[in-house]
């Protein structure tokens, strides 16, 4: 099915990487000339920690924007109807929720973090430091080659790119600005990705529900899907139906993705990134906001195009008809270009490819900084060179960044041809990622798990969990093959296993062998570098950013609001309707697609238009001094006022200190 030119797919992979490695380089230039935000190691890793609540949320939303999050969400749609998109996005939105608990107690307990392995570092010591460096390094592993794997495999369906080509070009731009930019660069990125991603969905819904010939509407829709249900009815669904929460597998593939996604948020340094770069006032909003309007990406889209892929297969439009589409294709991400080709011919696979770009390139920015950081603090200046200034650290994180993203490139061609796909590697993360997941958790907010506990949960639950999957495959399909593995039910005991047994590990230990770790140590032992801080480049934050008494305000509103939403999304809403069987009637489709659509709105407001809110100061003061430099008329901006002030007043107290 190849719609469109390899001329088109080189031109995004290429130019679309070349134009966002040019214009955030650029950005970063003008931030250093306007905003007198300089390239030091702080800043590079930790953006100095000031980022305000919409880029932050936006940021945590374009990390989590996989491109499983647009293809296989859609995939469990296709499959098992309107519960696959229910599932896959409340099963992956009450991690980001959750961990706006871990990412407050680092403000709280170890504000001077650059990566969670740090923490560990400072509390267990150096076994505990490589064990949980295992783990942290293997979840960026694998949520790069999803990423790349799913990403390829959509560019080499529309386009013909090969596959190889496809794996090494995706990430190169993103190299490039990653290396000039940092962190911050990321963040720039994600804002803008984030921002196409949702005006993408959102001329799909349209199209799809509106202005379609062959859809239109959600009744009509909804006779399409009734239609298919009849010609090809869903498996352990209530009826074969596609519009009801009663699916056997759906909620097997609902508790696979609860189960895997800790493993990809808690044990993703990505995520503590964004945690660390946010001003501490910002960040419980920042993770609240993030995830629920993440929620709406997996969500709409896979109610749409999954649901359209269903409605439109048996179409003379459709890519693969009179055929319907093979397991293999279905495995591989494909539904979302077929379902966008059948509706709008070469434009809808045009909008796909930069969807899927978008996706692939943001969230491999969030992981190529991840893994740079972990080498940078937690291999170089830890094991390496302990006494590292920052300019030794932002040099040898631009070898990390280089030689992730060629490393992954190879790392994807090789899963390609192996026969391991993005479906694949889905189920089988949390296997991996999950059984660190609660000791990282306790780390930060149980003072009494020993280190004993976190690596003996860590590693066993790994063995544990590998065991059940392998057990579990042989038992029920009398083999050990790609195929037998990754089956739903081994994947589902493998990763119960993992996770479970971590959890009963470390709790049981804990509780006969207590430890009573006192957290100011981590707060005096981790330490801002600030050998390498250009003239006029110091941070002053505000005392009020780190008030104990509002952070553990902060720290409550965090825990109460985060588990209720998570009851809500994984336990009030969707059992009582999957018990109950109820097959939706069409009044009550049109208005789950109602919700959907509302939905999608309000987050595109949330992390696309409040971010520019949010930073008009800040973009004011860069427009105001680039027109200055065109018109030769440039004066000195407010920020650089208020910074050359805040630079003189820090001389003063130096030269006092210095006399006493």
């Amino acid at each position: 099915m190849t719609v469109l030119s390899q001329g088109v797919g080189y031109g995004i992979v290429v130019g679309f990487g070349a134009f966002f490695a040019i214009v955030m380089t650029l950005l970063t230039l003008a931030q250093k000339r306007y905003l007198r935000e300089y390239q030091t190691s702080e800043m590079f890793m930790t953006a100095h920690r000031s980022v305000h609540t919409g880029l932050v949320a936006s940021a945590v939303v374009s990390s989590w924007t996989w491109a499983a999050t647009l293809l296989q969400s859609s995939t469990v749609a296709y499959k098992y109807g309107v519960s696959g998109p229910f599932w896959y996005a409340s099963g992956a939105t009450i991690q980001v929720l959750l961990f706006a608990i871990l990412a407050i107690e680092l403000k709280r307990k170890a504000p001077n973090a650059h990566t969670f392995l740090e923490i560990i570092n400072v509390r267990y010591g150096k076994v505990a430091h490589l064990v949980f460096l295992f783990f942290g390094l293997a979840t960026n592993i694998v949520v790069t080659a999803m990423l790349l794997l799913g990403g390829s495999a959509v560019v080499e369906s529309l386009t013909g790119v090969h596959v190889i080509a496809a794996s090494f070009l995706l990430p190169f731009g993103v190299m490039i600005y990653t290396l000039f930019g940092g962190l911050k660069a990321t963040f720039l990125t994600d804002y803008v990705h984030t921002t196409v991603i949702f005006i993408i969905i959102l001329s799909f819904v349209f199209t799809v529900y509106a202005s379609s010939p062959t859809i239109g509407s959600p009744g009509k829709m909804y006779d399409l899907l009734v239609a298919a249900a009849d010609k090809h009815p869903v498996p352990d669904n209530k009826d074969g139906s596609y519009v009801t929460m009663r699916s056997l597998q759906g909620l097997i593939f609902g508790i696979i993705n609860i189960v895997g996604n800790f493993g990809t948020v808690f044990v993703d340094n990505a995520y503590w990134q964004r945690a660390i770069a946010a001003r501490p006032s910002s960040t419980v909003k920042a993770y609240l906001i993030g995830g629920l309007a993440w929620f709406a990406i997996p969500f709409t889209l896979a109610t749409t195009m999954g649901l359209s892929g269903v409605a439109l297969e048996g179409t003379p439009s459709w890519p693969t008809y009179p055929n319907r589409m093979s397991a293999g294709d279905v495995s591989a991400g494909l539904v979302v270009p077929n379902a966008a080709t059948a509706l709008l011919g070469k434009a809808g696979a045009f909008a796909v490819l930069v969807l899927v770009f978008m996706a692939v390139t943001s969230a491999s920015s969030a992981e190529l900084i991840a893994v740079s950081s972990i080498f940078t603090y937690d291999i170089y200046r830890t094991y390496i060179h302990p006494g590292a200034n920052g300019k030794q650290v932002i040099y040898f994180s631009h070898i990390s960044v280089a030689t992730f993203g060629i490393f992954m490139g190879v790392l994807a061609v090789v899963l390609k041809y192996i026969g391991v796909d993005l479906g694949y590697l889905y189920l089988l993360m949390g296997i991996i990622t999950s059984p660190a997941v609660v000791p990282i958790a306790f780390t930060l907010t149980w003072k009494k798990q020993p280190v004993g506990a976190a690596i003996a949960a860590s590693v066993f639950g790994l063995i544990f969990g590998v065991v059940a999957w392998l057990v579990t495959a042989v038992k029920l399909f009398d083999e050990i093959t790609i195929k037998s593995t990754g089956e739903n039910y081994p994947m589902l005991a493998g990763n119960l296993v993992s996770l479970g047994s971590s959890g009963i590990i470390t709790l049981i230990w804990s509780i006969l062998a207590p430890d009573n770790f006192d957290f100011e140590i981590t707060k005096s032992k981790l330490e801002i570098l600030t050998d390498d801080e250009i003239d006029g480049n110091a941070v002053y934050e505000d005392p009020i950013e780190r008030d104990p008494v509002r952070l553990k305000k902060a720290s409550k509103f965090a825990a109460w609001s985060s588990v209720a939403l998570t009851v809500i999304l994984i336990i009030l809403w969707p059992l009582p309707m999957y018990g109950k069987g109820y097959v939706f009637s069409k009044p009550f489709f049109a208005f789950w697609v109602s919700i959907s659509i509302i939905w999608a709105i309000c987050s595109t407001c949330a992390v696309a238009i409040y971010p520019i809110i949010e930073s008009r100061d800040s973009i004011g003061s860069v427009i105001k001094g680039m027109w200055g430099d065109v018109t030769g008329k440039r004066t000195t901006t407010k920020t650089e006022q208020t910074t050359k002030t805040e630079h003189e007043v820090k001389e003063k107290e130096e030269v006092a200190i210095d006399k006493a």
